[in-house]
């Protein structure tokens, strides 16, 4: 079942370099489908757009052309489609303290969920449940920004899976984390992708795609390349056109003659 849908996506804005000023195409006519239950890795080059593609997927941007779906229903600028979309789509960036702002973890984490008009027990158990997930129930009494770069980060994806969203947009989610937190996180994430969730993470960690994602969305230069995660990722083409590098399990199948090897086969 599709969720959210892009038809016909047209974005670009003005950057400066020491070049002067250029337009950059995010989107050009794209078509993008993400599904009740997708495993998506997005991946791109510095500057492609990665973070700009999920702003516009959550409502924080505007398509130029083009529009944006939900349930089959086009999103329109007016405040019960913005609802809507707030209520089934959301993003988590890249710097938590971009929207950490509560004077303690729980309240943080509790802030969506209030907002929704929830009763008193029901936050309760969504927020309980949220910093379980992230192994980090012991500090919901701690002030946020006392905490590690780290653990601010999973304060940060644990207000978004307070709000059970249908669809979780992650901006280079594990940057910042160490190895056993990275290893929270994905266990966190599979459990919320079995229940329908559809999860969509923009990373430069291309061996974290290969070991991760179902399908690849790979942005380069307006353009958008979907496609199974063990396709895409062994496609040298598409790669060096996104100035990606080549991760370790495509490279040793290629060298095994082998289609697909994932971590843990031998």
């Amino acid at each position: 079942m599709t969720i959210l849908s892009v038809r016909g996506g047209r974005f670009s804005y003005r950057r400066i370099d020491a070049t002067g000023s250029h337009t950059h195409t995010v989107l050009d006519g794209t078509e993008l489908d993400v599904c009740a239950g997708a495993r998506i890795a997005l991946l791109g080059g510095n500057g492609s757009g990665k973070t700009t593609l999920m702003r516009l997927l959550v409502g924080l941007a505007r398509l130029e052309a083009g529009t944006l779906e939900l349930d089959g229903e086009r999103v329109r600028d007016r405040r019960a489609d913005r609802v809507r979309l707030r209520e089934s789509v959301q993003m988590v960036f890249q710097e938590p303290d971009d929207q950490i702002f509560a004077t303690t973890v729980r309240a943080d984490v509790s802030f969506g969920p209030v907002n929704l008009g929830l009763g008193q027990k029901e936050v309760v158990r969504r927020v309980d449940e949220a910093l379980a997930a992230l192994a980090i129930t012991d500090l919901a009494d701690r002030i946020p920004h006392h905490l590690s770069f780290g653990q601010r980060k999973r304060v940060a994806i644990a207000g978004a899976l307070a709000m059970r969203p249908r669809v979780l947009l992650l901006d280079e989610p594990t940057a910042g984390l160490d190895p056993l937190a990275c290893d929270d996180l994905l266990a966190a994430l599979d459990a919320l992708q079995k229940t329908g969730t559809a999860i969509v993470m923009a990373t430069h960690d291309v061996d974290l795609a290969w070991a991760w994602a179902e399908e690849t969305l790979v942005l380069s230069q307006g353009e958008l390349t979907r496609g199974p995660a063990h396709e895409v990722l062994q496609d040298s083409a598409i790669l060096a056109a996104a100035r990606l590098a080549t991760p370790w399990g495509a490279a040793v199948s290629h060298r095994l003659g082998r289609t697909v090897l994932r971590p843990g086969e031998v």
